[in-house]
């Protein structure tokens, strides 16, 4: 089957954020392309959600502070909840939880 050519204009800023993005994924904007075409052809519709994540700064921060505690082998860990609530609030927690039995 031969191949045609389609011409589109498109913003230069859109293209390059495209052009990276489909770098990113380990694509050319041409196979994008021929994929998109393709599975809107197979489908019928808007097929499929390829995307990279775009976590805002605070999510960003939390990520990696997250990804420090989990290496940090300081950092206590715990097998459930009881036993973190147990080290976080001590007696306290034991006060709570036997008020609760006694109701």
């Amino acid at each position: 089957m031969g191949l045609a050519t389609i011409n589109i204009r498109i913003d230069e800023k859109d293209k390059k954020e495209f052009n990276d993005l489909c770098n990113e994924l380990g694509l050319n904007m041409t196979t994008a392309f021929n994929m998109f075409v393709k599975s809107m052809i197979r489908t019928g519709g808007l097929p499929f959600e390829a995307k990279i994540n775009n976590y805002n700064p605070e999510t960003i921060k939390a990520i990696k502070e997250a990804e420090i505690i989990a290496k940090d082998s300081t950092v206590p860990t715990y097998n459930n909840a009881e036993e973190a609530f147990k080290s976080v609030l001590g007696e306290d927690y034991i006060k709570v939880k036997n008020n609760r039995k006694a109701r």
